[in-house]
């Protein structure tokens, strides 16, 4: 049987190539950080969520070894059975007051955490409204629920309102929005979400995956940034991004919220524990960004001079101020030649094409890091102007 699969799957793999569309992995020899080692050499990481540099901060590493030695490597069980230890009800409680909400619930990632909200909460006479652009956890999370689903147009308000007034017959309304669109870099208009939500009875879900640690005046997210941290139900969101890099996720909600979930969330329930090292390694990153200011501030000193030297060099680049930088290419072949021929220049990039972006919006999406220095922005501009050059020639 496997032989005819065989063939199938290899055709669907040529035409992916012959596309434009494969996707190498390129393989890291070094801790993540500003810079890595790739099999060309050592090379500017721009493409990696590693907003605040914490990936490899001493400090988050050596409370990673003291762990290791205090709590042990897993928990070889889910959390109800006997995966619980001090140290994730200890983290819960951090970032349940980081956050502005009642309660925190741990998952494995944030995949994970949007996967086991709706299905939970959400029954067949609710509904669930969600942005277009939102992530991919988010649109399977929804196709896992009974509830009505309905799609408003990216950050479109009056859209919503209409969806709202569709759906007046529904018990529960559900608006689900990513905090920043990690392909645009783009950052939902939160207050005026909840205005809606409020004038329409409805609840609003977030996941700051791209925004929490880096984003508000304590980088606290996208509902800090807008005023709005008492408004927002549901916040999910990663450890894997701005808070060290590694991995795990979690909902933090009002108290009935996270306390249902632990009693139903099928990915909660049927899931080992998060590592004990993960959840002690963030401890210290929340410690850390009780005095983050300089890094939130050198990542945002990065993030303006990378945006205004490559749109001074005549780069499409979509707008805003958010440290995704999406370098508008068009073509995904062009896109993956570019990325190429950046990495031949020092710079590590990845063009990101269909079915990751719509048909036609291929791009370079660059990521700032407060780990990089100016040198580094500029040498990352002056690679981009090089490699168009080539591509032109």
């Amino acid at each position: 049987m496997y032989a005819s699969v065989r063939d199938d799957l290899r055709t669907t793999l040529d035409e992916i190539r012959a596309a434009g569309l494969y996707k190498p992995e390129r393989v890291i020899g070094t801790p993540q950080s500003a810079t890595v080692s790739v099999a060309s050499g050592d090379v500017l990481n721009f493409c990696a969520n590693n907003y605040l540099g914490l990936a490899d901060h001493p400090e988050v590493v050596a409370a990673a070894k003291e762990a290791l030695d205090r709590w042990g490597y897993g928990m070889a069980s889910v959390r109800f059975i006997c995966g619980t230890q001090d140290v994730h009800k200890e983290l819960e409680a951090r970032l349940s007051a980081f956050l502005g909400q009642e309660d925190t619930i741990l998952y494995s990632s944030c995949f994970d955490a949007n996967g086991g909200v709706f299905e939970t909460i959400l029954g067949p006479e609710d509904a669930v409204i969600s942005d277009a652009l939102n992530h991919a956890s988010i649109i399977d999370g929804i196709r896992l629920c009974k509830a009505r689903r309905h799609r408003y147009a990216n950050r479109d308000l009056a859209d919503l309102e209409q969806q709202l007034k569709e759906t007046q017959d529904a018990r529960r309304r559900l608006i689900v929005t990513d905090g920043v669109f990690s392909m645009d870099g783009y950052v939902a208009p939160l207050a005026e979400i909840c205005d809606l939500a409020d004038r329409y009875d409805a609840m609003v879900m977030v996941d700051d995956s791209h925004a929490v640690g880096f984003v508000g005046p304590g980088g606290r997210g996208t509902p800090e940034l807008h005023g709005v941290m008492d408004r927002v139900d549901i916040i999910t969101g990663t450890l894997g991004k701005a808070l060290g890099g590694a991995s795990g996720g979690y909902v933090a909600a009002r108290a009935e919220i996270v306390a249902l979930l632990r009693q139903r969330s099928r990915p909660y329930l049927f899931s080992n524990s998060l590592a004990p090292v993960i959840a002690a390694a963030s401890l210290k990153v929340l410690d850390l960004l009780e005095s983050a200011g300089d890094l939130r501030e050198k990542l945002a000193a990065n993030t303006a001079l990378f945006r205004t030297k490559m749109t001074e060099a005549g780069f499409d680049i979509l707008p805003g101020d958010h440290a995704i930088a999406p370098v508008m290419i068009g073509d995904a072949s062009e896109a993956g030649r570019m990325a190429e021929l950046l990495l031949e220049r020092g710079v590590y990039v990845i063009g990101f094409s269909y079915p990751v972006v719509p048909m036609g919006k291929a791009r370079i999406r660059v990521q700032l890091s407060a780990a990089h220095s100016t040198e580094d922005v500029e040498r990352a501009v002056a690679a981009f102007v090089d490699a168009r050059a080539t591509m032109a020639g």
